[in-house]
């Protein structure tokens, strides 16, 4: 505007103008750069440079391709796999550095919308397979699925019929032979063994030999205990009660010595005397007893 056209009259000195250009240089002063728009790649390159990391040395700690690291830092996301592995990249990134992955990662997601890369995903083929991080195709995982069932399913096929033939064999001879040993281990009763007299209640008991040794008498006790010595000369019992006593042969229960509440004497109580009694009539046991008796006779 003309100075003579000024409302005030007075015209704006050079140095007023001088100002205002000034002042127009200073709106576009580098001191605003300090608050421009930093990007997710730009703030981890920056960290990575202050820590004095070389990206072959974050790549060794990260395991993610040096490649890949360099297109994060200059957010060239089209070279990229895809948006899931873009974060899981920049997560183990900002994670090598120090920096917060979480807040990194949302800073990206607005980056990968605003650059229209959101949901992106490049062609599995694209991979490199030399990558550490690739993962196979789904075809090719059930594919390798597939074929293992089809294996196993092989296997367990071969090792029914296989099996099944061998025990199809081997069972007749195993009956046979059970068989023949059932017979022997019933009719053979063990041939000695501990003879131990167990009151089960009060009961007076005298044991003595052939010789009218006395070798124990005393009333026992309900648990009392009493072992009839191995190298007794027929050792024979007097009670009352019989059947307040327990009698065992090498552990094996043996029928009561004699009817409740009667009185028995010169009864035999050595292991094979024992056992003859619990025999069969008919087994072997039973024989000598009865050959041995008929002298007597």
């Amino acid at each position: 505007m003309p100075c003579g056209m000024s409302l005030s009259g007075i015209c704006p000195t050079e140095v007023e103008v001088t100002g205002v250009v000034e002042t127009d240089v200073e709106a576009d002063s580098p001191i605003d750069e300090e608050f421009r728009f930093q990007t997710v790649g730009e703030q981890l390159k920056a960290e990575r440079e202050r820590l004095g990391m070389s990206l072959s040395d974050l790549a060794g700690k990260t395991r993610v391709p040096m490649r890949h690291l360099d297109s994060i830092e200059n957010s060239d996301f089209a070279a990229l796999p895809g948006t899931t592995y873009t974060l899981g990249f920049t997560r183990s990134y900002a994670r090598a550095i120090g920096l917060d992955p979480a807040k990194l990662n949302t800073e990206l997601r607005s980056e990968l919308a605003q650059g229209g890369h959101d949901g992106y995903q490049v062609p599995t083929q694209n991979y490199d397979p030399a990558d550490p991080s690739r993962v196979p195709s789904r075809t090719l995982a059930w594919t390798a699925a597939a074929v293992g069932v089809v294996l196993v399913a092989a296997y367990l096929i071969w090792r029914s019929i296989a099996f099944d033939g061998a025990a199809d064999v081997a069972a007749p001879i195993v009956k046979e032979q059970a068989a023949i040993a059932a017979p022997a281990a019933a009719t053979a009763p063990p041939a000695g063994g501990e003879v131990v007299l167990t009151a089960t209640d009060n009961v007076w008991v005298k044991i003595y030999d052939a010789d009218n040794k006395r070798l124990y008498e005393n009333e026992m006790k309900a648990g009392d205990k009493f072992t009839v010595p191995a190298n007794a000369s027929k050792p024979m019992i007097v009670t009352g009660r019989p059947q307040m006593l327990k009698v065992t042969v090498g552990g094996i229960a043996i029928p009561p010595l004699g009817e409740a509440d009667s009185t028995i004497a010169d009864v035999e109580v050595s292991a094979a005397a024992l056992l003859a009694r619990s025999s069969p009539p008919n087994s072997p046991s039973s024989e000598p007893q009865s050959s041995v008796s008929s002298p007597g006779n």
